[in-house]
Order: structure tokens, then sequence, then C-alpha cells
């Protein structure tokens, strides 16, 4: 039975984010009274993560599972009221935990930030997820909650009618460090990512076959280098799955609650010119490579080169991690007074700009869990605030109505207002 069951199972658990994830489970289980296990394919392994990681928590069941065997997986996620799935990258190893967790009715929530991936089980699977009863959603870390929650958050403080927002995010750390800050498992899945991203044209042609209504005024997209007042230094566009994110949730709004889309688009900001130039060179030869097998190989075998020392084979160090801070800062353009139809277009240009921010600390992993971990308690306690009765969404549509921001907000992960004008 389901209230048999443990309340969260983190599978991957000996992974790089696994460990992390487990560290921050055994926090917030015991300030949330919530029983959670630990799965994957070698028990030694596990055994010995709970003890680094979760040693003050009484009886973490562990669970043997593993990707090649699906009935292993099935008596994994029934043993789950919600699957935490920290096995990347999920383009080669999602799909088979979705099927299981929609066989045994369990929830699913993981970070991947792989457009690909995340919209093909949309695709595949909202339908069996609404029947089976069970929420799926992708993109809880930090890509991609701080970018689509700090949207709706724009706008519920907005107080108005919101035509667009554009996103800087910025990374920086507060001391000098000579070590890598990103883990291979994270830049493999940016290598797959890439080399396949010819593949959403056909699928979004198949997942979104209507059109949304043309807005105005059109959002124009600051294709260079160029300088926002809003973020100190020089920006250029975002090439992650934050927008790709943040776009699936506007849509959902709209054809949801018929609420107006938002027109979106993410820029990073270096600090200064040569950093940013360099980042595009470097961008630009992994591209280029990511196209071809032999390039690939090229990527994975030196993560340290092409990525200009930021990716090791070798795990970041926890003390590196630490000093890494984000922010994103949020401008959003619109109108003073809200039209009662999402496709009615306003007569005058937008006469309202407000500026909103989220902040942190280690986003790619500490950060990344916190999200995670909230993300999955969020849908066992506030069920009944998220849309529907089941189905796959993204991290806006499932938990813009919870009070997931101000969970965040309560463990260092920041939401605020700036200004308004």
């Amino acid at each position: 039975m389901v209230e048999q069951r443990l309340d969260f199972v983190i599978f991957g658990a000996t992974g790089f984010t696994g460990k992390y994830a487990v560290k921050v489970a055994a926090q917030l289980a015991k300030e949330k009274k919530m029983k959670f296990g630990v799965s994957g394919r070698r028990k030694q392994a596990l055994e010995a993560v709970v003890k680094e990681f979760a040693s003050d928590i009484e009886d973490v069941p562990i669970l043997i599972a593993d990707l090649k065997d699906q009935e292993s997986l099935k008596n994994m996620t029934a043993q789950a009221k919600v699957l935490v799935n920290c096995s990347g990258p999920y383009r080669f190893y999602g799909e088979p935990v979705i099927k299981a967790c929609i066989a045994t009715h369990t929830h699913q929530v993981d970070v991947s930030g792989e457009p690909q991936y995340i919209e093909s089980i949309c695709l595949k699977y909202n339908k069996e997820a609404e029947e089976a009863g069970i929420y799926i959603v992708s993109a809880c870390g930090f890509d991609s909650i701080p970018c689509d929650l700090g949207i709706i958050f724009a706008q519920q403080q907005f107080k108005g009618e919101i035509n667009s927002i554009e996103t800087y995010l910025s990374v920086w750390t507060t001391t000098k460090v000579n070590d890598a800050l990103v883990h291979y498992g994270t830049y493999e899945s940016a290598v797959y990512s890439i080399a396949n991203f010819h593949e959403l044209r056909e699928l979004r042609s198949k997942l979104y076959p209507e059109k949304l209504p043309q807005l105005w005024p059109k959002l124009k997209t600051k294709r260079f280098i160029h300088k926002c007042p809003v973020s100190e230094g020089w920006s250029v566009i975002f090439p992650g799955s934050d927008r790709s994110v943040a776009l699936r949730t506007q849509r959902f709004l709209y054809e949801k609650y018929k609420q107006r889309p938002i027109q979106v688009q993410t820029y990073v900001t270096f600090k200064s010119l040569f950093m940013v130039l360099s980042t595009i060179i470097l961008g630009l030869i992994f591209v280029i490579l990511s196209k071809f097998e032999f390039g690939r190989n090229l990527l994975r075998k030196y993560p340290t080169f092409f990525s200009g020392k930021f990716v090791s084979h070798e795990s970041p160090k926890e003390e590196v991690l630490d000093k890494v801070r984000f922010s994103i800062t949020f401008q959003a353009k619109g109108w003073y007074e809200k039209l009662a139809d999402p496709a009615d277009k306003h007569k005058n240009p937008p006469n309202k700009v407000l500026i909103t921010e989220v902040t942190g600390k280690n986003p790619g992993y500490g950060a990344t869990c916190i999200m995670l971990l909230l993300s999955a308690i969020t849908i066992l306690k506030e069920s009944d605030k998220i849309p529907g009765t089941g189905g796959v969404l993204s991290p806006g549509a499932a938990f813009g109505k919870t009070s997931l921001i101000e969970e965040l907000n309560k463990n260092d992960i920041q939401f605020r207002f700036l200004t308004s004008v």
C-alpha cells in the first residue's frame, strides 16, 4: 500500500549529485519528520554513503536496483511515494525509471537539464502519468527552478500584466580557486544535449501542435555581446535549458488558466569582456566538436581542457563549491492594467518595469539538491495545490501555487523584490 511506502527514495545515491542529495535528505528528513531510502547497484557503496552522510538517521533502507533490470527498478519504485532520480545523463538512463514509476504509481523528480529528454518524456508519457495519478517533474535543480520559479515570483509581484521577462545569470566565487567547479557527469549531459539539439524542432512540432497567440510588442533578442543596466558586466544569450523550461510553463499557464503567456529570453553575464570572449570561443569549439562522434570522444576524454579547467573527472571539492555564488536578475516589462482576454492587445507600449532576483550558493550541487528534495517533499505535502491529479509537468507548472518558493527562502535560496517603476 502507498501509506506503507517510504516518503522518498534517492536513486543513484552513490554518484556525485546523489551523495549531495543524501546529505540534504538527512537534514530535511529530520526537520520534516520523513522517512527516506537510498538506491543503486552496489550495496557496499550505498552503505558507505549512508554512513558518511546520514549516520545520525536511524534505519535508512538500502534498495538494490539496476537500470538494465526493469523488475529491479519496479521493486525499488514500489517502495517509494516519490522517486528522486539522480542517475544521469537522463538521455540514456532516465526513461526506464519513468516506466517503472508509472507501473508502480510513484511520483518522480529529477535534475535533468536536457531539453530533448524533458520534452520527449512529456510527449511520450504525459497521458500515462495522468492515468497513473503521478507527477513527473524534471529540471528540479539549478536547471531550472531559479529561472522558472523566479518568473512565477515576478508574476506574483507585478500586480499588472507582464509582456516579457529577460533574465541575467551571474556566477562567481568569493575567492580565487584553481580547482574544477563542475563534475564530469554534468558536463557529459551537456555534450549530448548540444549534439542532439536538432531533435527539438520535430519534437516540439508534435508536442505543441497549436501555436500560442501573437504577442505585442514582440520581445527582441539581443544576439550580440551587450551591457544591461540590471546586470554588471557583459552579457550574451544563455544556452542552457532555462528558457525552454520557462516557455513550457508559460504555455501550460495559458492552456490551463488562460493566462497571458510571457515572452522570455535568458542571458548570462560575465565580469569582463575577456571572459565573455573566451567563453564564446570555447563554446563554439564545444558545439562544433559535439556534432561528430570523434569530437564527442575528444570532449569526453579531455573535459578539463575543453572547459577552460572548470570540469574534471575528479569530484569537485565541497569547500571549493561552497565559495560559488549565483544570482539571476529578472527584468519584467508590461502594463499596470490587465486585459480580460490573453489574446487581446494593449493599445499602448508597456508602461511598467519590475526588477527581482534569485540568489544562492553552490548552485550546481548544494542548492540543486535542496531544490530537488524540497520539490519531492512539496509533492508529498501539497499535492492538492498542484494542477490536476498527475502528468509530466515543468517546475513552474507543478509548484507555482505551492509554498516551494517560501521553503527555498528558508534554505538560503532567496527570491527578492528589488524595484518597480
